[in-house]
């Protein structure tokens, strides 16, 4: 449906053309992110976040955790609202995100991880980065995974929750 008042054969030229501007499409856009990001293994985030020099932040939705396993001594933080979450001036920023090192972000696969974590560089975490292959490659790393916690969303306001349990201890 056309918004009134836009008649397509009086519009301009250049008004047509930036609707039709060639971006280089999501892969660009993923490339360009991952090159202001920091790209981190499975198991190197494992040993950061667990020796505590780093926090690992779970953007993935309530039902993937409950259905997949959470990462012990994560943050869940959904995807949509997390740069609120992330901005300590926000009125709405999750205290447990602040003062604990570079935000480390997990989705299910590595993708939207990278790009959310391009946006906390733009809102000042320098160190913000995510983890190469997402969840997926967390588990097939071995990983530790624990149940999702009753409860999962802590409270009405997704994202202000602390900590999941954990972080549990690698073991040989």
């Amino acid at each position: 449906m056309r918004p009134r008042g836009l008649d397509r054969r009086s519009a301009t030229s250049n008004h047509w053309a930036v609707a039709t501007v060639d971006t280089g499409g999501v892969e660009r856009l993923l490339a360009v992110a991952r090159g202001r990001i920091e790209r981190i293994e499975p198991a190197t985030a494992w040993a950061t976040a667990s020796s505590g020099d780093a926090l690992i932040v779970d953007l993935r939705s309530s039902d993937e955790r409950r259905r997949h396993g959470i990462v012990p001594g994560s943050v869940h933080v959904p995807r949509s609202v997390l740069e609120w979450r992330a901005d300590p001036s926000s009125e709405w920023h999750n205290p447990h995100l602040v003062g604990r090192g570079p935000l480390i972000l997990l989705c299910a696969e590595g993708f939207s991880s990278s790009l959310a974590a391009a946006s906390l560089v733009d809102l000042g975490h320098a160190g913000a980065g995510d983890v190469v292959g997402g969840f997926h490659a967390w588990r097939d790393a071995h990983l530790p995974v624990a149940p999702a916690p009753d409860g999962d969303d802590h409270g009405s306001v997704p994202g202000m929750g602390a900590p999941d349990e954990g972080p549990i201890p690698l073991t040989d």
